[in-house]
């Protein structure tokens, strides 16, 4: 009997996970082959959407270039692009920033690859939060950190605006009538606290009417934008309780704005070790996350709470006996090493005084998230048993390794899923709303001029 069906999508990380350019068997970061072989991969997998992050500037630690991170990757939209030549069902998702960019230009770009895809764009809304990152840009960090939501609100608003400037008529290619589109088509102003526009988009409306919004926040501001706004929420629990209470919460705020539960998924990202046995799978992923946080990664995240030099104290060995710095930061770019450094040390020690943790060991803890580790069969039993839980709607896989990371899951669990009837066995639509369940946002010419 099949149960909650299941939505898988993948991210290609780059910070965080050096395996996925360290590891031998690693592919280039920057080449498109390793873009386009992970697509592929996930579409064969019947996946709903590829995703890629986007940093606005490198890390830091200590003044220089954080050197595990990935760098020098191609802008998301461009990727994204180019696999819209390539593939034809998956969906392409992108992060594009609200705090340093403008609503015209976002939106034009993605519908513009709403266009070439044929219905297949989705845009992970964030609000960029530090004026480190600021600094890259003429009006650097001017917005407190509290007024970045309601600018992130009215951005997608405005975006929103944009794409229903045009109806879905409005392109009349008239030979005869000497008309190539209805007069008023793509007019719009919009007064705002944080915008105030006025013009004509030049883009007519997107095959989906809007692209797919996803939203990542975990405050409750973040929580409330994504019950008001967002069609997928990524979320970061690794526990089934802590996951089940952030699906229930924010499934709960969606009345409160006219939308059913369904029109919202929840999907955290994951990371997944298959093995023949179980014990051959417990081995892996050891080594995978030994790999993942080595002495120097340890240290380094220990120096990004405590804003000390801490290169002379043992990854091996217990955490320092010093109080942090508050005032320091020597770790720059990450959200977790910015707000309440002091908590976090606290919530540290307590956890490596109670399990008895080294720092390395307390850092691969803290740093990890959710692992489906096991055989083909336990893996796809646990993956459903969580969905089937609430403690989610799918999964956001974050292979260990590119290009190849995927492939496992895709030619070994994922039809275990199917024969389970919980996933699908190919694509029903051709759109990534189609894909989600979710309506597609359509306006006629009648609805423009009224």
């Amino acid at each position: 009997m099949s149960g909650k069906q299941i939505h898988l999508a993948v991210f290609l990380p780059g910070i965080g996970n050096p395996t996925v350019w360290s590891d031998p068997r690693a592919g280039s970061q920057i080449d498109f082959e390793t873009f386009r072989h992970v697509a592929r991969t996930a579409e064969r997998g019947k996946f709903d959407f590829f995703f890629l992050a986007e940093g606005l500037r490198l890390r830091e630690h200590k003044g220089e270039i954080y050197e595990l991170d990935v760098a020098g990757r191609p802008e998301s939209l461009t990727v994204l692009s180019a696999l819209a030549a390539v593939t034809s069902r998956i969906g392409l998702a992108a992060t594009v920033s609200s705090t340093f960019n403008e609503p015209y230009e976002v939106a034009r770009r993605l519908a513009a690859l709403d266009h070439l895809s044929e219905g297949r764009a989705a845009w992970n809304v964030v609000t960029s939060r530090d004026d480190f990152t600021g600094e890259n840009f003429r009006r650097g960090g001017f917005l407190p950190e509290a007024d970045r939501y309601t600018r992130a609100a009215e951005f997608l608003q405005s975006a929103r605006e944009l794409w229903d400037s045009w109806a879905d008529g409005d392109v009349l290619a008239d030979a005869a009538g000497g008309r190539f589109v209805r007069p008023g088509a793509g007019s719009f102003t919009h007064r705002g606290t944080h915008f105030d526009i006025t013009g004509r988009f030049n883009t007519p409306r997107p095959p989906q009417g809007h692209p797919v919004v996803i939203q990542a926040g975990e405050s409750p501001q973040g929580r409330e934008f994504a019950a008001a706004a967002a069609d997928v929420v990524f979320s970061r629990y690794a526990g089934l309780a802590e996951a089940q209470e952030f699906y229930r919460d924010v499934k709960g705020r969606l009345a409160g704005h006219g939308r059913a539960p369904e029109q919202l998924k929840i999907l955290p990202a994951v990371s997944y070790v298959l093995g023949d046995t179980a014990e051959e799978a417990r081995e892996r992923a050891t080594e995978i996350r030994r790999a993942q946080i080595g002495p120097g990664t340890a240290i380094a995240h220990l120096e990004g709470v405590w804003g000390r030099d801490l290169s002379g104290y043992d990854p091996d060995g217990p955490l320092p006996d010093i109080d942090p710095d508050p005032d320091s930061l020597l770790f720059k770019g990450h959200a977790l090493f910015r707000i309440d450094r002091a908590a976090t040390a606290r919530q540290w020690r307590t956890l490596a005084r109670e399990r008895n943790l080294s720092i390395r060991e307390l850092v691969t803890e803290v740093t990890g998230r959710q692992t489906f580790i096991g055989t083909p069969r336990e893996v796809a039993d646990a993956m459903d048993a969580f969905v089937q839980s609430d403690g989610s709607d799918g999964f956001v896989i974050t292979p260990h390794l590119t290009p190849g990371g995927l492939d496992e899951l895709v030619d070994r669990v994922v039809p275990l899923l199917q024969e389970k009837g919980v996933y699908r066995t190919d694509y029903t639509g051709s759109t990534l709303r189609e894909h989600l369940g979710l309506p597609e946002a359509r306006r006629t010419a009648q609805e423009a001029t009224a």
